[in-house]
């Protein structure tokens, strides 16, 4: 298998591969895959007060973010009131980022559009690659290229090219619907929309955490694994995580080629 491995917001390809490097150096090692970085197209400066967190510059966002940020917005997940399932969650969250971009009219789903058409291009230069790596930023635009494959299969036939994913710190993905809408694809709405293999790596600390778990669940139940690192919104790369990580896919990803 050949991953291809996509940033959180404010990453770049560099700074990626130092993150994920333990994880893909074990999964390497047990002849598991190969990898290969890509980033977002859009440099961009961190938050204020943020500065030194994201690792060295330049930094990259996939979504053109010049008329409007949704970092703000996400961080009000932090104050969501616990006890929200996290479809619920995820709606205040889409209902306080509606609010703020209502006067940039059909700018989001064109910036969303130009995202997915990238990581598009990407996969196209690459005929060896047939599985994902996202986190955080990363793996929403993941996830939403699985989600338009698999459409794409259904309408027109056409091969996917993503067999298996795996998601780290995950949002559910978005779906182009009519009127120049981008629609968060919820299970109590939507239902299962994720129908390949996919493995969720998560942290019960991680501030987002309802973001990863609203996409698990709308992925396949009986294809999909998740796993608890303990830890907040980030990759794992201490030696027990990435130990164990090395072990629970080195039994599924097998599997997966199998199938």
């Amino acid at each position: 298998m050949k991953f291809l491995c996509l940033p959180g917001a404010y990453g770049s390809a560099k700074n990626f591969k130092v993150q994920l490097g333990p994880l893909a150096e074990e999964l390497e090692k047990r002849g598991l895959g190969s990898f290969t970085y890509s980033q977002g197209t859009f440099e961009v400066e961190p938050p204020v007060g943020w500065e030194d967190y994201f690792g060295s510059r330049p930094l990259y966002r996939f979504l053109d973010t010049s008329k409007g940020d949704a970092f703000e917005t996400l961080r009000r997940l932090r104050h969501v009131p616990r006890g929200m399932n996290p479809e619920e969650t995820m709606r205040q969250f889409k209902k306080a980022g509606d609010e703020e971009n209502k006067n940039h009219g059909d700018w989001q789903t064109r910036a969303w559009r130009g995202a997915l058409d990238g990581v598009f291009k990407t996969i196209e230069e690459d005929e060896e690659i047939d599985a994902i790596v996202g986190y955080s930023e990363g793996a929403m635009v993941g996830a939403s290229l699985v989600l338009e494959e698999g459409l794409r299969l259904k309408r027109s036939g056409t091969p996917r090219r993503i067999k298996f994913a795996i998601f780290i710190s995950g949002a559910p993905p978005l779906k182009f619907e009519g009127n120049g809408k981008i629609v968060p694809q919820l299970f109590d709405e939507s239902g299962i929309v994720i129908d390949i293999p996919t493995y969720h790596i998560f942290g019960c600390d991680d501030a987002f955490l309802s973001s990863a778990v609203a996409l698990f669940n709308v992925c396949e139940q009986e294809n999909a694994m998740m796993y608890d690192h303990g830890l907040g919104h980030i990759v794992p790369r201490d030696v027990e995580n990435v130990t164990l990580l090395g072990q629970f896919l080195g039994d599924f990803v097998p599997r997966v080629e199998r199938e």
